[in-house]
């Protein structure tokens, strides 16, 4: 069973006044659990929205939102729940920081779940050590911190809450290529380890490309596809018409097999671009 599902979700903003538009139309799809989606798509494409409605910050105009099965709007004095399980991180978290220490940011959370002590301090420093914080800032103030560390202590704050989906929305925006490396590491040695299902919206096909499952790409307000990557990245020439940028290297192999040189293989990150012209070289040798 899927861990997420939406059935011809629907949201339409200012309904009855001339401002009326539809942000998400007719959106059907399922999210397994565990796995690590990309979600991607252009301004005013209604992934933000999207989002918004899998932990119940926004009602939908018509349709379900299903979590483990379940209609989150069944019982509305339940949302509160689903907000715990479903966790989500909105961009530039940093500017929702207040605690005067990162350990009391980080245990916000998790002390109004009603944890005792002992398991909002587990939570507190397993979370820090994953996101990359040392022992030794959780007693400075935040405001202290670079802004890299500021965002770390945000997603971690979201984190401490252990959702069993955690939802980030361009958890790297605006950071130095250092920074966001940084920053998509700790993400996957989380994910690695607790093995929730993890959605990250991103403007950076080359981001997406080096963790995602599958890639969620709206177009339009509605879905233009959930697929495995090695398959959205097959519609490279399609996803540039929708008006995304695919990676670089993309592009190249592209531009090689329209030239008549054919790998085979759809090609997304530089890595496995490396490994394969290395593998032909040494095929080449044997011959």
């Amino acid at each position: 069973m899927a861990i997420l599902e939406t059935q011809e979700l629907t949201y339409t903003y200012s309904v009855g006044t001339p401002f009326e538009k539809t942000a998400v139309d007719h959106v059907s799809l399922k999210i397994e659990e565990g796995e690590m989606i990309g979600v991607m798509g252009h301004t005013g494409s209604g992934k933000s929205t999207l989002i918004q409605h899998f932990n119940g910050l926004l009602k939908p105009t018509s349709g379900k939102v299903l979590l483990d099965g379940k209609d989150i709007w069944a019982d509305k004095d339940k949302i509160r729940d689903v907000r715990f399980k479903v966790g989500l991180v909105f961009q530039y978290p940093e500017y929702q920081i207040f605690e005067e220490t990162v350990y009391k940011d980080i245990a916000f959370g998790p002390k109004n779940m009603g944890l005792d002590e002992a398991e909002i301090k587990r939570r507190v420093y397993e979370t820090a050590h994953d996101i990359g914080l040392s022992e030794e800032l959780l007693e400075r103030s935040p405001f202290e911190l670079s802004g890299g560390q500021k965002r770390r202590v945000a997603i971690a704050g979201v984190m401490a809450m252990e959702p069993r989906v955690l939802i980030l929305d361009e958890p790297t925006a605006g950071l130095d290529p250092a920074g966001r490396d940084k920053i998509l590491d700790h993400i996957k040695s989380y994910h690695e380890r607790t093995k929730n299902t993890i959605l990250i919206v991103s403007h950076s096909m080359e981001d997406i490309a080096t963790f995602a499952d599958r890639i969620l790409v709206m177009s339009k307000a509605k879905l233009f596809c959930c697929d495995e990557t090695v398959k959205v990245f097959a519609r490279a020439d399609e996803i540039s018409r929708i008006g995304l940028d695919v990676p670089q290297i993309t592009r190249v192999f592209g531009e090689l097999k329209r030239r008549g040189l054919d790998f085979g293989k759809e090609v997304y990150t530089v890595g496995y671009a490396r490994d394969l012209l290395l593998r032909q070289l040494k095929e080449r040798e044997v011959r």
